[in-house]
Formats: structure tokens, C-alpha cells, sequence
């Protein structure tokens, strides 16, 4: 994806940096206020809108909800897992985002009165907004599974929600004995960053490559064909051969259930028993998203595409990961440029300004060893109520030499800098 740097950050005074209650702006800045807008949910998507509406308008009074004080990003997440990474580095704050001038609150909000235009939060209190961005990114569908609740996750970690799950699923492939085998099991689309589990896959066996050598990693997937099948297949026959086995979902790899008392990942035509079970259910909109009332039986939220108004909720937006996305891809890249073109619609409609929105582009990498990864970018469009690809499959060749592996492997660590700079400051 193509990003630009901030522009130099400003001192607003009468705010200071985000606290756990909300903080209350001065009664002459907010005589002077446009509109209210709030944004619920402080990752890439979400940041990213609320930092574009603060430089687009800064009568707007942009308040950020967000339950915790640290974001984890689940991008270069398979690298903590891998031993390669420390969590630490895929964490950031909101300060920078406060001093810009954007209110941050760091509570949940707990319920969402469309008619009313008030969020509620989990103290009590209430916001009362203009309009209302949610960025509620994905919950875990704790019922896709049978025997798969919060409770089996402890034991056989999703990780797809990054933190201790994260660290977690690192803590057990760690003490996996050599000669282990670490399972996966893969969801049919929609899924945040289809991708991610074949990534995910291809680093774990680069660390039992290197360091348990009898091992192997077993795919049980939910479909027969994925994004960039060929390219990863290639690198696994390159460099884990032998290592890797996927059963796709012609052959009987659709997990339907687990058993956590005997370890044991039931497929509809046999059940395994692996060391290590990384079970990524289906996913569906957050749970804030459900609260508004924003989501239909999918699951996922309905959005016209050219605004990300919600087809349900009015004067409600929704970007990222929980929306009905059509071609654009569940990823952080697609959720960033979401959000900076969502500020883009809403600072039109509250003001009058005439810029158009920016171009949804996205760029994602894949990384399949410290030295070897490739790439997948395209250009999206509104068509109808869903996102069309007017510029896309543009990927890496099969047959790249070396050189252009290593290159794409030091371009992905620039775009997670670019990434994270652009949405957090």
C-alpha cells in the first residue's frame, strides 16, 4: 500500500494525553467544535480515521474510544510466534494520536443508542455524537466449533487476535519436544487476512527447521484453493520440504470440532492428535458492531461502499475488518485506507468540502523465512453496496530469483514501520 508521512504534528492546547476516563475539552474550543465525531476502536482502520478527520477539519471534536491502552498488531504477529520478534515490537500507544488534538478513551463502550446518537461506555458515562465510525475489527465465533469455546482457547490457542494468545501459541511450540507435530486449522473465507495462516505455517517451520528438525506443520484447511497457493507452495517445497502437509477441503480437511480433554481435532473424516493445536475458527464483526445493531445474519456489517454508511444504523460508518467487503481483502492495510477515506466522506458531508476520497490501495507481504517473502497489492472501487478490484492480482512471480525474496522481505519490514507510523503516529 502507498503511504505518506504525517505532517508535522500541532500542540492544541487544553488537551493532554489520553487517560483512562474520558477527558473534557475546554468550553472555548468546543463553542468553536463543527460536529462530533466518534470513533469506537483504535486499530488500523480506526486510528488512522480519527487522525484524518483531526487534520482534515480541526473544529471536528474527534474522540477515539478504545478498551485498551496498548495496540497489538496481528501484521508480522507469525514472527513473535516464530521466535523472531519480540510482542513488545508489536505494540503501540495513543499519545501521539492525543497530542494531535484527537480525545482518547480508554474504556469500552458498552452500548450504542442509534436513535438517541449516544455511546455509552463502560463507566457509565455517555458520548453524544454527529456521527459514529465503528472499527470494531473481528470477535473469535466461539459457536463455529463444536467443543471450541474461551476455555479450549487456553489449551488450544486461535492467536488470531494478537497478544497473549499470541504469546501463548509461542509458549507451546517452544516446549513441543522434537518431533512434535503443530497443527492448524484454517477457516473458509470471509477471514481476517486470508493469507496469514499459510505465513503463519511457513514461520513456524523455519523455527523447527532450526531448531526441531523432526517436526512438522500440518494444515487442516476449510478450503481447496487459497491466495497465493502457488507462491507459497513453491517456497515450502524450496525450503521445508517434507516439513509442511496441508489437507485441503476436497480431502477431508474442514475442522468441525475438538475434544480438549484428549487433544484431539475432529475433522468431518478423521481426528488428529498433534502436540500443538493452533485452531483459527470463523470470525464475525465485533461485538460493539452487533451492540449498534450494524450487523446482519452473516455476521458482517452491510456498508454502501462509496461512504461506509451502515445499509442498517443511520449515521453510522463502518471500516475494516468487520464489514461486508466484497473484493477488498480483510487485512490492515485495507482497513487503514478505510478509515483515511472514510474521514474523507464525512468531513464532505459535515462541511461541504469537494475533495474526493483517496483510492483504496492496499499492499500486503507474506513472509515465509527471515530472507524470503512476496507480495500482493490491488486498487479497489465502490460498486454497489461491495468493494470491486479495478487494479488487482498484481503478485510476485513464482519464479523470482533470490534477490527479489530478499528484497521483498526488508520491503515488508518498511511497510509495517510506514504502517504503524501512519496510523499511530
Amino acid at each position: 500500500m502507498t503511504f505518506t508521512r504525517p505532517r508535522t504534528r500541532r500542540e492544541v492546547g487544553g488537551l493532554i494525553a489520553a487517560s483512562a476516563a474520558m477527558i473534557a475539552v475546554p468550553a472555548v474550543l468546543r463553542a468553536q467544535t463543527a460536529a462530533r465525531v466518534v470513533v469506537i476502536g483504535g486499530g488500523f482502520g480506526g486510528a488512522s480515521c480519527a487522525r484524518a478527520l483531526r487534520k482534515a477539519d480541526e473544529r471536528f471534536d474527534v474522540v477515539l474510544v478504545e478498551a485498551n491502552k496498548t495496540f497489538t498488531s496481528c501484521p508480522q504477529s507469525s514472527e513473535v510466534i516464530a521466535g523472531l520478534r519480540d510482542i513488545g515490537a508489536q505494540q503501540f500507544g495513543y499519545d501521539k494520536i492525543a497530542a494531535e488534538g484527537v480525545r482518547v478513551v480508554l474504556q469500552a463502550a458498552t452500548l450504542i443508542d442509534a436513535p438517541a446518537h449516544k455511546v455509552t461506555l463502560a463507566d457509565g458515562t455517555t458520548l453524544d455524537y454527529d456521527r459514529l465510525v465503528l472499527a470494531p475489527g473481528i470477535d473469535i465465533d466461539f459457536t463455529a466449533l463444536q467443543g471450541y469455546d474461551e476455555a479450549a482457547a487456553t489449551v488450544m490457542p486461535h492467536a488470531y487476535k494478537a497478544g497473549e494468545q499470541t504469546v501463548l501459541l509461542r509458549q507451546k511450540i517452544e516446549a513441543m519436544p522434537d518431533g512434535g507435530t503443530v497443527a492448524i486449522a484454517v477457516p473458509a473465507n470471509p477471514s481476517r487476512c486470508p493469507p496469514a495462516p499459510y505465513e503463519r505455517a511457513s514461520l513456524i517451520a523455519y523455527y523447527l527447521k532450526t531448531r526441531k528438525p523432526k517436526s512438522k506443520v500440518l494444515i487442516l484447511d476449510a478450503k481447496d484453493n487459497f491466495s497465493q497457493q502457488k507462491l507459497f507452495e513453491n517456497a515450502w517445497q524450496q525450503l521445508y520440504p517434507g516439513m509442511i502437509e496441508r489437507i485441503p477441503l476436497s480431502q477431508g480437511g474442514r475442522v468441525t470440532g475438538v475434544d480438549v480433554a484428549t487433544h484431539t481435532v475432529i475433522t468431518e473424516f478423521g481426528n488428529y492428535n498433534p502436540e500443538v493445536a493452533n485452531i483459527i475458527p470463523p470470525q464475525k464483526a465485533g461485538r460493539i458492531a452487533q451492540l449498534a445493531g450494524a450487523v446482519d445474519r452473516t455476521g458482517w456489517c452491510p456498508i454502501d461502499a462509496a461512504t461506509f454508511a451502515s445499509k442498517l444504523v443511520p449515521d453510522v460508518h463502518v471500516i475494516g475488518d468487520a464489514c461486508l467487503g466484497g473484493g477488498i481483502p480483510k487485512s490492515a492495510g485495507a482497513a487503514q485506507a478505510q478509515g483515511k477515506a472514510c474521514a474523507a466522506v464525512i468531513t464532505r458531508d459535515l462541511t461541504g468540502a469537494t475533495s474526493e476520497p483517496p483510492p483504496l490501495t492496499g499492499v500486503c507481504y507474506s513472509l515465509v523465512a527471515p530472507d524470503y517473502a512476496f507480495s500482493l497489492s490491488g486498487v479497489y472501487q465502490p460498486k454497489g453496496d461491495l468493494f470491486a478490484e479495478v487494479e488487482g492480482g498484481k503478485t510476485s512471480p513464482v519464479d523470482a530469483p533470490p534477490a527479489t525474496r530478499t528484497a521483498e522481505a526488508e520491503a515488508a519490514t518498511a511497510w509495517f514501520k510506514a504502517l504503524t507510523h501512519d496510523a499511530f503516529g
